[in-house]
């Protein structure tokens, strides 16, 4: 950026997952913006400026966006806000991944499944409501168990598997309530063979220049058991299998004329021998995926990404970076159970492998049951050697320990 400039970055959300993006801004003499309807969000206090507007109304969005003038526009790790962002930077002609269309068929999660199967992709059984009545007509239309979600919700919110028909009117209520648009998907359930990949990849002009895969794993004791509780990476899916996806990844790519920018990116391999891509959305993840991806690579994709939304040139990505230089496991810190948070217990084994620990709240203060991936209080990244992640994860399972009373 030439000396003396000041473009202006609006960010909508104020979530902590904002802080390296606001870093990298100021590094490069970029005014931030931040903008959601939570004043005391922790992000606003890092910002230049915060504005109180809703980030779903696409119309409050832009109109405030026109009248800062701002250069460019991210909904980073915050998912309601991408549709806006899209919507914004499209009217005002700014730098953004994807079209407003495009990022409308990613955000819907039926929309999504619908675009994939009409585009020859490997998809799940699956259909799309918005009246409960409807979909219990359909109960034959799938291979049951099934898993019941709503299509605009991130971080496991409202999902639910389904066994028995009789529990899905309970299923279908559950996603409803955690639906911003009050819609919902109902698609089969598909075994996973193997952990899922749940992490963050980077095009330039289309081209899927950084594109990773992890393993996800969950917590069998959490009251969601859906929601994700640790990763590692490398990921464990076959080479050949990373192959296949990542060249679907790109067709996907081409066919919605996507540009340069972030995303993150859910994938799996099933015990029926197909890989799936199943979800893409136009942001980082959240769980602060990019940056151990820093850990990992080597290599700052939050700073990429933060030059690209306002138009500026950046540092190219090595080819062959995003397989990685070293093996990092990341967990997400939670609690089981309602209380007052006391002390977080990490075992002396696990503290000579710990690369950061980033705890969020402090004694006293009062945390929910893992329901989501809102409900998380921290991460703990630890170097590992591939071959002993397992080790690792049980280790953290005995050795983590989150006190409430």
């Amino acid at each position: 950026m030439a000396e003396g400039s000041k473009k202006k970055l609006m960010l909508l959300g104020g979530l902590r997952y904002l802080l390296p993006v606001i870093e990298a801004a100021h590094r490069h003499g970029i005014h931030v913006i931040t903008v959601d309807y939570l004043p005391s969000n922790i992000a606003h206090k890092y910002s230049d400026e915060y504005h109180n507007v809703s980030i779903i109304d696409k119309e409050a969005v832009l109109k405030l966006a026109q009248e800062l003038q701002i250069d460019g526009i991210m909904s980073f790790a915050v998912d309601p806000g991408v549709v806006a962002a899209a919507y914004t930077a499209e009217k005002m002609g700014l730098p953004f991944q994807c079209s407003y269309e495009a990022a409308c068929i990613l955000q819907d999660k039926s929309r999504f499944r619908k675009f994939l199967a009409d585009n020859g992709f490997n998809v799940p059984n699956a259909r799309g409501y918005s009246e409960g009545d409807d979909a219990l007509n359909d109960v034959d239309y799938f291979n049951w168990p099934v898993i019941v979600k709503p299509v605009d919700s991130a971080g496991s919110k409202g999902v639910t598997r389904v066994d028995d028909p009789a529990n899905l009117p309970a299923a279908i209520a559950h996603a409803l309530d955690c639906s911003p648009s009050r819609h919902f998907i109902i698609e089969d359930f598909l075994e996973k063979v193997g952990p899922s990949s749940d992490t963050d990849s980077f095009s330039v002009d289309g081209d899927l220049v950084f594109c990773t895969f992890n393993n996800q794993y969950f917590d069998e004791d959490a009251e969601n058991e859906y929601t994700p509780a640790a990763y590692s990476w490398p990921s464990s899916m076959p080479q050949q299998v990373q192959g296949e996806l990542r060249s679907e990844l790109q067709r996907l790519m081409s066919l919605l004329n996507m540009r340069t920018g972030l995303y993150n990116i859910e994938t799996r391999l099933c015990t029926n021998g197909k890989a799936y891509i199943m979800e893409v959305s136009p942001r980082a993840g959240g769980n602060r995926l990019i940056e151990m991806l820093k850990y990992v690579t080597g290599e700052d994709i939050v700073e990429r990404a933060t030059l690209a939304a306002v138009g500026e040139s950046f540092k190219p990505i090595p080819s062959g970076i995003d397989r990685g230089k070293q093996c990092i496991v990341e967990i997400i810190l939670h609690a089981n159970e309602s209380g007052i948070f006391s002390q977080l217990n990490i075992s002396e084994e696990l503290r000579k492998i710990v690369v950061e620990e980033d705890l969020w709240i402090k004694p006293g203060t009062k945390v929910e049951t893992f329901t989501g991936a809102n409900m998380a209080i921290g991460t703990l990244a630890l170097k590992a050697d591939p071959q002993d992640v397992s080790r690792v994860l049980n280790l953290a399972k005995k050795g983590v320990k989150v006190v409430v009373s």
